[in-house]
């Protein structure tokens, strides 16, 4: 019976070490309030470039992306805003993109508690195109900025694109 559970406890911790070691990607979270007064969240997961090529080998032109890792990112706002000119309600969103080497397609899903490969057209409170810039410096890890003005920016590898919330 020693043998038994001895065996049971090795095989646990064991299995508990190979989880550690395959951790998935790092959470974050970003919160800003502008100076409207609109707090801004974005809860999202960052995966590392590691070497591999935007829209090639992770998050492919043209196709829909879960703009992070793991669980939907999750798109936060206090209050009823215009996002890119287009009127969105106060809430809790999901955010898919389309990268493109000349447009991002974003998307703002009304499903937000969801994992990230689980999109739905037909629940998006909009979409809208932005052009993609060259970031200032490369980021391994794509990481949200959102700023005072209500700029937000998801800035990865040498990209970045930028939409206005006020």
């Amino acid at each position: 019976m020693k043998k038994l559970f001895v065996l049971l406890l090795m095989t646990g911790l064991f299995s508990g070490f190979t989880a550690c070691a395959q951790r998935p990607s790092p959470a974050a979270k970003v919160s800003e309030t502008t100076s409207a007064g609109v707090k801004i969240s974005i809860d999202y997961s960052q995966p590392g470039v590691k070497g591999r090529t935007i829209g090639k080998e992770i998050a492919p032109y043209g196709k829909v992306w879960r703009t992070g890792a793991n669980e939907a990112t999750v798109f936060e706002v206090s209050k009823a805003v215009k996002v890119e000119g287009k009127s969105l309600p106060a809430g809790k969103y999901s955010l898919y993109t389309i990268p493109g080497e000349n447009q991002w397609t974003v998307m703002i899903n009304k499903s937000w508690n969801q994992s990230g490969t689980v999109y739905d057209q037909a629940q998006d409170a909009m979409r809208f195109t932005v052009k993609p810039v060259k970031s200032a410096s490369f980021s391994e890890r794509m990481t949200f900025k959102i700023a005072k003005s209500g700029l937000v920016s998801l800035i990865w590898g040498d990209h970045q694109i930028n939409f206005n919330v006020k």
